[in-house]
């Protein structure tokens, strides 16, 4: 191998190596330990409830109505396509006090997609829930929550506050139930957690959404008998709990 193609490739990987390294971040315990902002650990005596994957006509009404009840609010990072497919929903989520933030266009992997993809596909996101629901989104989480520069470049652009999570459901897996989903979100779960769901299954095993929604009282009324509040991500960091 000539000494160019070996400068070559080292280049080539020390720019993949580059691109990738925001990744390591999707490790929660080292993401919570190093980057607790970008974890989504906050007010203390909060918990941020966070919702991905829709708006759904299937199931976000369903959750709409146990949070109403319960009188709850979330953050619900959208996904652009179901968005486009059911503007409505988005503008029921605002008219009903809740929180939407950007989860992309569609659920691609980040790291196999170059910087003007990217791009693209966080403005087109960013522009079309401004327009359907007349609020301006604050926060991006990636699809798998796995960052990589570009797309932290991106977020940047557009005034984004890449935002993961502390604690998961794993709702969306098959062999969930909304025992094992409030059992596994509530292990470990300290005050200023940011809580990672599913109100649409559209990309995790099909009638996923009816476990999370089922766990989803018993959620509340454990965060409240803990004495903690829970509410959207505008809330975790600008309460009356912060120093």
């Amino acid at each position: 191998m000539g000494r160019a193609l070996r400068a070559a490739l080292g280049l080539t990987g020390l720019a993949l190596a580059a691109h990738a390294a925001p990744a390591l971040t999707s490790i929660g315990p080292l993401r919570k330990r190093l980057l607790p902002h970008l974890a989504g650990v906050g007010d203390p005596g909060h918990i941020a409830l966070t919702f991905d994957d829709g708006p759904d006509p299937a199931s976000t009404p369903a959750f709409l109505t146990v949070l109403d009840k319960h009188q709850a609010k979330a953050t619900f990072f959208l996904l652009g396509q179901m968005l486009w497919a059911a503007p409505e929903l988005g503008r029921d989520l605002v008219e009903a006090g809740h929180e939407v933030a950007v989860h992309g266009w569609d659920h691609r992997p980040t790291l196999i997609r170059g910087p003007r993809a990217i791009y693209n596909d966080l403005a087109r996101a960013t522009d079309l829930i401004a327009a359907v629901t007349g609020q301006t989104p604050r926060w991006y989480r990636p699809p798998y929550g796995v960052l990589s520069t570009s797309t932290l470049i991106a977020a940047r652009r557009l005034d984004l506050t890449p935002v993961l999570w502390t604690n998961w459901g794993r709702d969306w897996q098959r062999d969930a139930t909304p025992q094992i989903v409030l059992a596994t979100l509530t292990r470990n779960m300290d005050g200023g957690a940011t809580v990672l769901l599913h109100d649409s299954d559209c990309t995790s095993a099909p009638g996923s959404w009816r476990n999370t929604l089922g766990a989803l009282p018993a959620i509340l009324e454990e965060v409240h008998a803990r004495g903690l509040s829970i509410g959207p991500l505008r809330d975790h960091h600008h309460s009356p709990h912060t120093p």
